[in-house]
């Protein structure tokens, strides 16, 4: 079996398509890892949580 590999996903995207790309490298849905990710920046005051994902956004290659 092949594993995905980690890229965002444009295909299933909301903003950058972070949570969906990391969502298929884990093979979860990507429903619950945006809940996961939008619990956990809010928790941590939001700012750390926008500034790992704008940081992925940026250094996750886009899938081809």
């Amino acid at each position: 079996m092949e594993t995905a590999r980690l890229a965002r996903n444009p295909h299933d995207r909301w903003i950058g398509g972070v949570c969906s790309g990391i969502a298929r490298w884990l093979g979860w849905n990507p429903d619950m890892v945006r809940i996961v990710y939008v619990l956990a920046s809010i928790l941590s005051a939001a700012f750390p949580g926008t500034f790992v994902y704008i940081l992925l956004w940026i250094l996750m290659p886009l899938e081809e």
